[in-house]
């Protein structure tokens, strides 16, 4: 089900990695967090309750392995993993790779900025994406029933 004015149903919400038939998975454009994914449900529902058992293992799983894969190919000091959606109200899970260098950290994203983010240092992430997008597709296409 879409929702007319929804951002998520109407649009992809950043550069889609993967889309299947139950979820996507999305590189956002956060400036400052070169690593900032997220897991959005295709079926427009508010809440992670809202899904029927079998469907809630699928979306955390499907976290599960985008959190995975950051860690396997930035090697984060810590993976921050969020479902909110106070501004969008359309279920969808933050899978945010965190470095000591980042702008915000040790506090949240969406906590006031500490520093600026080395140029350089983003740089080396951006330079890590390709490779890394790729095993995230590879790893959810080579699941039976999630062929995009």
């Amino acid at each position: 089900m879409k929702v007319a004015g929804c951002p998520l149903c109407e649009g992809a919400g950043g550069i889609v990695i993967y889309s299947g038939p139950k979820f996507r998975v999305i590189r956002a454009d956060e400036p400052g967090f070169p690593a900032f994914y997220r897991v959005v449900w295709l079926d427009h529902v508010t809440e992670f309750s809202d899904l029927p058992r079998g469907e809630r293992l699928e979306c955390i799983e499907a976290a599960v392995q985008v959190e995975a894969v950051l860690r396997e190919h930035l090697s984060p000091v810590k993976v921050n993993l969020a479902t909110l959606g106070n501004a969008v109200p359309h279920l969808h899970w933050h899978v945010i790779a965190r470095f000591a260098w980042d702008t915000h950290f040790p506090g949240s994203v969406w906590a006031p900025a500490q520093r600026e983010a080395p140029a350089d240092a983003i740089a080396a992430i951006e330079a890590l994406r390709p490779a890394l997008e790729i095993e995230l597709s590879r790893r959810f296409t080579s699941r039976p029933g999630n062929r995009a």
